[in-house]
């Protein structure tokens, strides 16, 4: 962990299997399930976690936006769609890179970038 740097993101998740599907089939995220009310979300590679799925939260856009880092934005993009996301904003270039917006299955909104 680094001083002053995101350490943990979480998200809402009214329905957690749900959640849980579409993240591990868009991603291939994988979960530490603590019981109905909460699921830790695994950081790749590593025992600890990034983030955590939570059914009490409340879900929907214009919350903080979670950006997610790709080295595939295409074949990411394909895996989202294919998972079941909503596309809100199509791949568009900015200074550095390329990215989309998408929501999930309760209505987070999430983006996904790449390096130029």
């Amino acid at each position: 962990m680094r001083h002053h740097t995101f350490d943990y993101i979480e998200l809402a998740a009214p329905d957690l299997a749900a959640a849980q599907r579409f993240y591990d089939d868009a991603f291939g995220w994988s979960f530490n399930d603590y019981g109905p009310d909460y699921s830790g979300i695994q950081r790749p590679g590593g025992d600890d976690e990034m983030g955590g799925l939570n059914p009490a939260r409340p879900a929907g856009a214009g919350l903080p936006l979670v950006i997610l880092y790709s080295d595939d934005l295409d074949a990411t993009l394909a895996g989202v769609r294919a998972a079941g996301g909503r596309v809100t904003e199509e791949p568009f270039e900015f200074p550095g890179g390329r990215r989309f917006h998408f929501t999930d299955p309760a209505g987070n909104e999430l983006a996904v970038w790449t390096r130029a």
